[in-house]
């Protein structure tokens, strides 16, 4: 009789089953992809999403108590917290579903759900990658100049109107200074320097 509190067994074909599944899952979570390619979580980002898969194997397959999905969430969603990304569009839930279903299966010793991840080529998305600004109160923790940008120049991609072309000097207004007034008791009065138009 198997106890109903106890995590089930897996045998070792099953074990590396279970952990191939894992990351396949894993890899294939659009949310977590984001998060490791726009290194929300930092330069370490993709290092964190191994130790992620290596939490839940062990979870799956270490733990004494049974594990449950609310467990797999809770890991999940805490995990995404330290990569600075909070979800609300179900996908924890999704994700933790799949790997108990799989978890299940592998213990039936059933890893169609795995051939299958492995059968399917994985969505290819592509993200934008945003631009990381830093505050003068933000500091960078690299002594040798860089900004943390590989490439090496601090380029960035920006579209940029052209100047219409209908426009020539003439046609542009600029601010001629006002007559100086003199109040009566001798002083001046003098515009402020954002109130005078520039000449080229």
């Amino acid at each position: 009789m198997v106890d109903g509190n106890k995590n089930p067994v897996l045998t070792a074909e099953a074990t590396a089953q279970l952990q191939e599944g894992i990351n396949l899952v894993l890899s294939r979570w659009a949310a977590l992809r984001m998060a490791i390619e726009n290194e929300w979580g930092g330069r370490d980002s993709a290092q964190k999403s191994q130790q992620l898969a290596q939490i839940l194997f062990h979870a799956l397959t270490q733990s004494k108590e049974k594990v449950y999905m609310d467990d797999l969430e809770d890991v999940l969603d805490e995990f995404m917290l330290s990569l600075n990304t909070e979800i609300g569009d179900g996908s924890i839930e999704e994700i933790a579903e799949k790997l108990m279903v799989m978890h299940e299966e592998c213990v039936e010793g059933n890893f169609n759900s795995i051939k299958r991840l492995k059968e399917t080529n994985t969505p290819s998305v592509s993200y934008v990658r945003q631009a990381h600004s830093y505050d003068e109160d933000d500091s960078d923790d690299d002594d040798d100049g860089h900004d943390g940008d590989s490439r090496g120049d601090n380029s960035t991609e920006m579209t940029v109107d052209a100047p219409d072309s209908n426009l020539n000097k003439e046609d542009m207004m600029i601010d001629e200074p006002s007559p100086v007034a003199e109040v009566e008791d001798g002083w001046t009065v003098v515009s402020s320097k954002r109130n005078k138009g520039r000449r080229n």
